[in-house]
């Protein structure tokens, strides 16, 4: 079988988290900076495939300046000691044509742990500049406390400021390369 490598193209491509605030709603937020690529497979069936993933820290927003900067403090990321985000594959198993369930560590805050998530295949296109790409929506949850990030701080009712459960979204486009 063919080692085929594909490069995510970030322009075309969003990574996202939402997490409750207040008990009451959602907060969203993304990673500006990432890079992620696949290797192995070839071009339509990615079950023999491994998959790697970075995000930089430091390009986390929330479209609120002074929440941001609490996520990059020891509060939370602590990027100074902790400037990345990554996840490595361990399987990817098919489930049909456009459904895969992918397991994997994701290391957060210097924390390691496995993780599984959803995966739909959006197919195989040649686009009009000759290149090939490949679309995957990704979804899964985590506990935050689980990789250390504790900070909290109840509310007047009994509840707190961040729920513990977060919920991982990604839209991903890649490129094959030749």
């Amino acid at each position: 079988m063919a080692n085929t490598k594909w490069i995510i193209d970030p322009t075309h491509s969003e990574i996202q988290f939402k997490i409750r605030h207040l008990m009451i709603t959602n907060v969203t937020g993304f990673f500006g900076k990432f890079k992620a690529e696949i290797e192995g497979g070839g071009d339509q069936d990615f079950s023999s495939s491994k998959i790697s993933f970075t995000a930089d820290v430091d390009s986390i927003s929330t479209n609120n300046e002074q929440r941001d900067g609490h996520l990059k403090s020891s509060d939370f990321f602590d990027i100074a000691k902790n400037p990345t985000l990554t996840f490595v594959s361990t399987k990817l198993e098919k489930i049909s044509d456009e459904e895969y369930t992918l397991f994997g560590n994701l290391t957060m805050h210097g924390v390691t742990k496995p993780v599984k998530l959803n995966v739909e295949h959006g197919g195989v296109i040649t686009d009009p500049w000759g290149k090939t790409r490949t679309g995957f929506t990704i979804e899964g949850k985590i506990n935050r406390k689980e990789f250390g990030l504790e900070w909290n701080s109840p509310t007047e009712t009994g509840g707190f400021v961040l729920g513990e459960e977060v919920k991982l979204h990604a839209n991903a486009e890649f490129v094959k390369q030749v």
